[in-house]
């Protein structure tokens, strides 16, 4: 079978959510699962369950950078580094044993803010082993991305506690 590549974007809360429902579901029919995450650390309620999960293989946040807008022209090369060799590193690993799913969290947000190099993500998604089936989750994937996905899913802010101007202008009333 086919592996596809699906991209969960938008500017709602549930990109990651979503993509942990889809490696918990695979896991649960028998599939080797490798999770990395970008842009986060390993400070998150889903880290110590999906560990426990057979099957799921979450490769730890063992850097923090801190929010991008926050660093330094400096900072941001280090980290730019770090992402690349973190995205090759679970791209090898995926391959080389043999995963059925990789989830790569934050991918697209670190392709759209220059941490991961994107040309390097579109060459490993056209030449991955066409069994592979790849998560990418973000805000703000490129046309080139779009295009290379097989199934893109927007969630979209509908309601915030904290933002309700971004529904008024969208014009939604609640």
């Amino acid at each position: 079978m086919k592996g596809l590549v699906h991209i969960y974007c938008g500017d709602g809360k549930g990109k990651t959510s979503a993509a942990l429902g889809l490696a918990v579901r695979a896991a649960g029919r028998g599939l080797r699962v490798l999770i990395v995450r970008f842009l986060k650390n390993d400070d998150s309620g889903e880290v110590p369950v999906l560990g426990g999960i057979p099957g799921i293989t979450v490769l730890p946040c063992v850097r923090s950078f801190g929010f991008v807008s926050r660093m330094s022209e400096e900072e941001k090369q280090e980290a730019a580094a770090w992402f690349d060799s973190l995205f090759s590193d679970a791209c090898d690993r995926a391959v080389r044993e043999d995963y059925d799913v990789l989830v790569c969290d934050e991918l697209v947000g670190a392709c759209s803010l220059g941490m991961v190099d994107e040309t390097a993500v579109l060459d490993f998604l056209r030449n991955r082993p066409e069994k592979l089936e790849v998560v990418l989750t973000g805000r703000g994937p490129s046309q080139k991305l779009l295009e290379m996905a097989d199934y893109v899913s927007e969630i979209t802010m509908r309601k915030h506690p904290y933002t309700a101007g971004v529904a008024a202008r969208r014009g939604i009333e609640y």
